[in-house]
């Protein structure tokens, strides 16, 4: 704290005690730079905006809305013909009431357009998805036919159970022959020397 003394333009000295304030800490460091000013572009948020005019579309499209809408429409009516004449703020013809459903629909019909606009970037971020794990399944499918194809040939070339004991039946008949050519042969030598 500390006490100045000022002169005015008057002449009159005044005391002021001024308060020195706390520094201010600075949220972002060095290697940013500090925002200047205030600017409506921060302010801006197009994803709120977007929900805000989601909900209102959804809400315009609602049966609420339509009886709502119905009810002030004709209490309008009924009041500004059946009131007495000085408490009718609109007459017959009902311009003001046109001019208030005129604002109302210029303003509706771009907010259904900007909530139509959101609903188009969702469906082809879902189509874009969805394309993508087509392609992945399609992908993963063919993989799988290769494998099926290539165990399939593989298989092919491994010996079945009965060509396994085809051959091994021709080889101890095989076998069972010469056994019986060498003990015919030893027989006629007159060898008796078991082989």
């Amino acid at each position: 704290m500390s006490s100045t003394t000022c002169f005015r333009r008057t002449g009159a000295r005044t005391t002021e005690t001024i308060v020195a304030s706390p520094p201010r800490r600075r949220l972002s460091g060095l290697d940013q730079p500090r925002k200047r000013g205030v600017s409506l572009r921060d302010a801006y948020d197009p994803e709120r905006f977007g929900r805000v005019s989601e909900k209102v579309a959804r809400y315009i499209g609602s049966w609420a809305f339509i009886a709502w809408m119905t009810a002030v429409v004709l209490s309008w009516v009924l009041w500004n013909t059946l009131a007495p004449e000085n408490l009718r703020p609109d007459f017959f013809p009902f311009i003001f009431l046109t001019l208030l459903l005129s604002l109302q629909a210029s303003y509706a019909a771009p907010l259904i357009l900007l909530a139509q606009n959101r609903q188009t970037d969702r469906d082809r971020v879902q189509y874009q998805e969805d394309r993508q794990r087509t392609e992945r399944l399609l992908a993963d499918g063919d993989y799988l036919a290769r494998e099926l194809a290539s165990i399939r040939l593989a298989l092919g070339e491994v010996a079945t159970r009965d060509y396994v004991r085809s051959e091994l039946r021709d080889l101890v008949e095989d076998l069972a022959a010469r056994m019986d050519a060498i003990e015919a042969q030893r027989r006629e030598t007159g060898d008796d020397r078991p082989a």
